[in-house]
């Protein structure tokens, strides 16, 4: 075979994986991106590269692959994923933001010391000294500060403390949740993004093969065995091990095409039945969200990113009815930066560890296709009391220091429920669509060696095998799974 490993997704997972493996000289590496493939960093355009930048995860942008999505059944909108080399990481607010310990102790067969081990030997943390930070990894990881740092953010972290939030000065901690500036993959206004980061440095590598433009239909077996993918275009590209990290849309997606998931939606479109696991695209989970928009006149320095805060809260420290979750169930995100030149500024509200599962489901045996995404966003009571709550400490955090009254009702729950029903939108942090746990889990698709069960020399690396969204955005976990991923493969 040509390629020991072929990896289909170019996105954070994929590039770190495809930058950790190709390290040893005797492995080759074939990375497949469906999107373009940039050679050199100068090669993004500049609203990717430019940090201060949210355009390219506008719906129609040619870097976003722009899913559609049902939030609620009468709620609809677009999923933004990247499609470009780089992924997602290129075209996020480049939040780099650890998930919390309780999220990585129930990841089955997974340990705390292992993935902080990956996530430090990733990062290149100019702030934060210690050694639970990296400070020679490929992903520049910075914290604003001076002229970087936004008047508002100051206010919003003030207001936070007066209304008894603790300080979480170091987001990437193991610190209880609390308000803090958020760390970013950034370099001197550039948002790195992965492809930067894990993948560009080494385009010199003989044994690295970087494809762009070349999407994958479906997995090639030799019985139980993969053998290697089938091309959009119909090339048959043979390698030793398939790793898929096409991220978690697309990777359930190539597993139900390729025969594996939930038989009778397999059946029902014409794909033949190779392994019935139910999990795959089905009980995946990510953060729902809502924003408040408030007026606030600042002129910012061109650098400056668009998230400079977060508070992160315990729900159950604000409606003692809901359950106590320590590690932080909510989140309120300061966008400083408005998102249109002298727009309003936002504060997003988000629900962390939501109770509500979603699925998607496989319309058609054609791969170019694509599912039917469905978020089931706060069929949970407890969601909807989860986010009734931080809207509501939303508002009192921007009344605390006089920032601004947002307009949201201040009556009933049903009518806050019917506001935020008709605010809702995606956090784009989809995790789960082929979780990880044991072979007797009829909801497990992959194993701790992140390998799907009952096949052999197929693995996915991406955020489909986390079994629920972390507490905080998933990029940098991302970036994590590739590293991890690359100890687990050379054993």
């Amino acid at each position: 075979m040509e390629h020991d490993v072929v990896i289909v997704g170019g996105g954070s997972a994929g590039c770190a994986l495809a930058g950790r493996l190709s390290e040893d000289p005797g492995r080759r590496v074939l990375l497949l991106e469906a999107g373009p493939a940039p050679a050199h960093p100068a090669d993004f355009p500049e609203e990717v590269r430019d940090v201060s930048s949210l355009a390219p995860a506008d719906d129609g942008h040619p870097y976003n692959w722009s899913y559609a999505t049902e939030l609620t059944g009468a709620r609809r909108t677009r999923t933004a994923r990247g499609r470009v080399l780089g992924g997602s990481s290129a075209i996020n607010g480049a939040n780099h933001l650890r998930a919390t310990r309780a999220d990585v102790e129930s990841w089955p067969g997974w340990r705390w010391e292992d993935v902080l081990a990956a996530y430090v030997r990733g990062e290149d943390d100019h702030d934060a000294p210690g050694p639970d930070h990296g400070h020679d990894g490929p992903v520049p990881v910075e914290r604003p500060a001076g002229e970087l740092l936004a008047g508002i953010t100051t206010r919003i972290v003030r207001a936070a403390a007066a209304l008894g939030v603790p300080a979480e000065p170091d987001k990437n901690g193991d610190a209880p949740p609390g308000v803090g500036l958020v760390p970013a993959n950034v370099s001197h206004g550039v948002r790195v993004n992965a492809a930067m980061a894990y993948v560009l440095p080494h385009r010199d590598r003989r044994n690295l093969t970087v494809r762009g433009d070349c999407g994958v239909a479906r997995v090639l077996f030799d019985a139980d065995r993969a053998v290697g993918v089938e091309t959009l275009a119909g090339e048959r590209i043979e390698a030793g091990e398939v790793v898929l990290a096409a991220g978690a849309i697309a990777t359930p997606h190539l597993l139900a095409l390729s025969g594996i998931g939930p038989a009778d939606e397999l059946r029902a479109v014409g794909v033949p039945v190779r392994l019935d696991r139910p999990g795959v695209g089905h009980g995946w989970s990510d953060h729902p969200a809502v924003f408040l928009g408030f007026a606030y006149d600042e002129p910012l320095h061109p650098e400056a990113v668009s998230a400079q805060a977060a508070v992160h809260l315990d729900a159950g420290t604000l409606d003692p009815a809901l359950p106590a979750d320590p590690a932080g169930d909510l989140e309120v995100l300061l966008f400083a930066r408005p998102f249109a030149p002298g727009g309003a500024r936002h504060l997003m509200c988000a629900v962390q560890h939501p109770d509500s599962r979603g699925d998607a489901v496989l319309c058609s045996d054609d791969p170019r296709e694509r599912p039917r995404l469905r978020h089931h966003y706060l069929e949970s009571p407890t969601d909807r009391a989860r986010m009734r709550a931080v809207v509501r400490f939303a508002a009192e955090l921007l009344g605390a220091d006089g920032i601004a009254i947002p307009n949201v009702p201040r009556g009933s729950d049903a009518d806050l429920d019917a506001w935020v029903t008709a605010s809702l939108v995606t956090s784009s942090h989809l995790c789960g669509s082929a979780a990880m746990g044991p072979a007797s889990d009829p909801a497990a698709v992959v194993d701790p060696e992140l390998r799907v069960h009952g096949v052999a020399g197929l693995r996915v690396v991406d955020a489909s095998v986390l079994p629920t969204v972390p507490r905080r955005g998933p990029a940098a976990t991302a970036l994590m799974l590739g590293e991890r991923a690359s100890d687990l493969i050379r054993g």
